[in-house]
């Protein structure tokens, strides 16, 4: 459909012979990995592991995700496919794998003892989000997942994946789409989008802030299993104001086009993406159709009952400026897990049995994108769910990854077997053996597997000597210590606690002003400094002042540093944050925060425009090891905030695009990051607290008793004893280590808490990453959507 959506290239330079781009959609996660993969073959030279994470945005790492590393740190390229969301640079150079898991603990642990955690969070510049456990956490990051039944190929992989007599079982009710739809086929009002689905996938809408110049197609008719459906595609190219239509394609039901129009967008061109769309000036240059014709006719055509079908379809809508009501979106209705979506390339082949976005092509056709869009839905509607499950896509769609990686697999059963390969039988295959310490009460399944070392120990203590002595033993090792989980009604306080802290962190008080301030000018100020939850004026004082509260962390620090003790409106004026027994410590985690590893090399920027990572890949020679642009989007209206996070290779590389940045070509506000970005993920999950401003103070009766506490057995003091304990055993490990650290969640009756992984690779030097790679976390384009 259209990668260009999302990438740009550079027009070649006349008398240059021009490379010919593969024609494959990719995502940027592909497009970063594509790059990784031609440097590491360029470098043979290099001869140390190293390790880093594809996505630059806050995801979860399932269990199964934890698995596929943990399989390739074992076996590397030759017998598995490379984990889908991190990158493991020079497997055959790791020592040996330890894997720490601090039973009991969550990610909540992490972030209410901070400053307990010192070493960690120092240490690992890797973190990412676990789920809350299952029944065996252990069993699931090993992969000692039970065999599940797939049946035939379908037609259209015959050749490329061939078949085999024997069966390989899986379980059809785990399957995402199953799961969705359930396994009975499914009517047509069944595969629409609800409009909560809608406004989650960021699809314009009637009434939203930036839908104001949209137009409606003027479909509001009663919609049944009847209804006519229409194909739909669009291409662009990138101008002076973003991205814009330049082609658009509609195909009805019987596989008739009935529109297709090449469009002149109303600003200039900056690139036609031409490797993608296969538009160029040459074509372009004689067109004198407006995007205002294409909508007037798109109107005409589509009765008041049409359902329009596409892949990534918000983008195509977009694009056109329309809003439809009715929609089926391939890439949503073929259910994958964690969100990620399969190309539209690959299920026409799996599917359907056809061969689209041929490499021998230049540019793809919208049409026929448009045409197997509609034949997707019409096959789903036909077959029904349970037909599509059996068909094992997430297993076909491995197999391509082998293939990428040089591997061709016997037949269907060694696909699948590969995928469900445990961690045991990867070791077993290079006669090694797993070491599993743990405590006597914490068996699990692993405990009994044949070629797994268990020794049990009797508490934490023992657990931590027999560490010292096997490790150097093993080539991987799982190290389990158990801690007692909080009380669920501590949890939840905790939780609470969380929240309230990190909002009183984020807020600021300014102040005195004039009676006769502009009121609307100092809103303006503060919000130049980040993203503003809210302002409100305090006339208690004997002059007014304000309280503003920031989304962000980094926002209200920018505020303190850059107007405290300045004079605003001829008044000198104090800002700073409300003085509570949770900020009492505010200045000591803030520092702390700046040393993370996570963030000593990502910096902060408000005031960027919708433009500004155009801007950014116009300019990139000035910005050294740059990996990567968060650009976050408000997840109601899908439009981009006015802030970002840019993550580069070293602390240097960020110091000095930070001086380039706020200076006075760019003229944005900017400081170093304070906020690891999964963080902000797992505050948005915490709910909504507030309270009354002031100190809860201890009774005097509970004083010596509390004190007493602290010394003996409070938490946080079991936190910082087991930090060091195991920083002690981390540096007794050899270089070439890679070592993950594990907070698995818990779970309950009384809710869940979301765990929290850290990893890295022993003496892994800092800023040895790629740096020739940007990857922008845009996720409104198709290119990071997989069309």
């Amino acid at each position: 459909m259209e990668p260009e959506k999302e990438r740009t290239g550079r027009t070649p330079k006349k008398g240059r012979k021009r490379r010919r781009v593969p024609n494959k959609l990719v995502g940027a996660s592909e497009v970063l990995r594509d790059r990784w993969d031609l440097e590491e073959r360029q470098q043979p030279e290099t001869k140390k592991a190293r390790l880093t994470i594809l996505f630059a945005e806050n995801r979860e790492i399932t269990h199964g995700q934890l698995c596929e590393l943990l399989k390739y740190a074992v076996l590397g390229k030759s017998s598995v496919p490379k984990p889908s969301w991190c990158r493991l640079f020079h497997q055959n150079h790791l020592n040996s794998v330890v894997v720490f898991i601090l039973q009991g603990m969550s990610q909540l642990h992490f972030y209410r003892f901070y400053l307990e955690f010192g070493f960690l969070r120092k240490a690992f510049r890797h973190k990412f989000c676990l789920p809350p456990p299952s029944s065996d956490f252990l069993a699931d990051i090993i992969g000692l997942q039970k065999k599940q039944i797939i049946g035939d190929l379908p037609k259209g992989m015959e050749g490329s994946l061939p078949s085999s007599s024997t069966e390989v079982r899986i379980n059809l009710q785990n399957d995402p789409i199953v799961k969705k739809y359930g396994s009975k086929k499914v009517s047509l009002t069944r595969c629409l989008l609800t409009k909560e689905e809608m406004k989650t996938y960021h699809f314009p809408l009637q009434g939203f802030p930036d839908c104001e110049n949209f137009v409606p197609t003027k479909c509001c008719g009663s919609i049944t299993d009847n209804s006519p459906l229409f194909g739909l595609d669009c291409e662009m190219c990138l101008t002076s104001n973003g991205r814009e239509l330049t082609r658009i394609s509609l195909v009805a039901e019987g596989g008739c086009c009935v529109m297709d129009e090449l469009v002149k967008p109303d600003n200039k061109i900056v690139d036609y993406l031409t490797s993608f769309s296969g538009i160029t000036k040459e074509i372009l240059n004689p067109v004198t159709t407006k995007l205002k014709d294409v909508q007037r006719q798109l109107k005409a055509l589509l009765p008041p009952n049409a359902v329009l079908v596409g892949h990534s379809l918000d983008l195509d809508l977009r694009a056109l400026k329309m809003i439809h009501p009715y929609v089926i979106d391939t890439s949503l209705l073929y259910v994958r897990e964690q969100g990620r979506r399969f190309k539209l390339k690959f299920l026409a082949k799996v599917i359907l049995g056809k061969d689209i976005q041929c490499p021998d092509r230049f540019g793809h056709d919208a049409t026929e994108d448009a045409r197997t869009t509609l034949e997707l839905a019409r096959y789903f509607l036909k077959y029904g769910p349970k037909k599509i499950a059996e068909l094992n896509l997430e297993a076909l769609a491995s197999h391509q990854a082998l293939e990428a990686a040089g591997l061709e697999p016997r037949d269907t059963a060694e696909v699948v077997q590969q995928l469900n390969t445990s961690v045991l039988e990867c070791l077993d295959s290079m006669g090694q053996k797993l070491l599993f310490l743990t405590q006597e009460a914490d068996a699990t399944e692993l405990s009994s597997s044949k070629n797994c070392q268990t020794i049990k120990c009797f508490s934490n203590k023992e657990v931590l000597e027999q560490a010292r002595v096997e490790i150097p033993l093993f080539t991987f090792s799982i190290v389990q210590f158990s801690f007692e989980p909080f009380p669920p009604n501590l949890s939840e306080e905790m939780s609470k606690t969380m929240k309230i802290k990190w909002m009183e962190m984020s807020t600021v008080y300014a102040g005195p002003f004039s009676k006769y301030c502009n009121l609307i000018a100092l809103k303006r100020l503060f919000k130049s400094f980040g993203p503003v939850r809210s302002v409100t004026l305090i006339l208690e004082t004997h002059q007014p002042h304000l309280c503003i509260q920031y989304e962000v962390l980094e926002g209200a620090q920018l505020a303190i540093e850059s107007l405290d003790g300045s004079l605003v409106e001829g008044t000198c004026i104090k800002v700073q944050r409300p003085v509570t027994e949770l900020t009492l410590d505010c200045d000591t985690l803030v520092n702390e925060l700046e040393q993370d590893s996570e963030n000593r090399g990502t910096i902060y920027l408000s005031g960027v425009s919708e433009t500004f990572k155009e801007h950014l890949l116009q300019q990139s020679s000035l910005f050294l090891g740059l990996e990567a642009a968060i650009l976050p989007k408000d997840l109601k209206n899908g439009k981009q905030k006015k802030f970002c996070f840019l993550r580069f290779k070293t602390f240097g590389n960020a110091q000095r695009a930070l001086g380039i940045l706020t200076g006075k070509n760019w003229k944005l506000k900017g400081r170093h990051a304070l906020t690891p970005r999964h963080l902000h993920s797992w505050l948005r999950g915490l709910p909504p607290e507030s309270r009354p401003p002031g100190l809860r103070v201890i009774p005097p009766p509970s004083e010596k008793e509390a004190l007493q506490m602290l010394k003996v057995d409070h938490p946080k003091i079991a936190v910082w004893h087991w930090g060091r304990k195991i920083r002690k055993l981390y540096h007794s490990l050899c270089s070439g280590t890679l070592c993950l650290i594990l907070l698995p969640g818990t779970e309950s009756t009384h809710g869940s808490l979301s765990g929290l992984g850290l990893m890295g690779i022993k003496d892994e030097e800092e800023g040895n990453t790629p740096n020739k790679c940007l990857y922008t976390a845009d996720l409104s384009c198709k290119a990071l959507r997989t069309s």
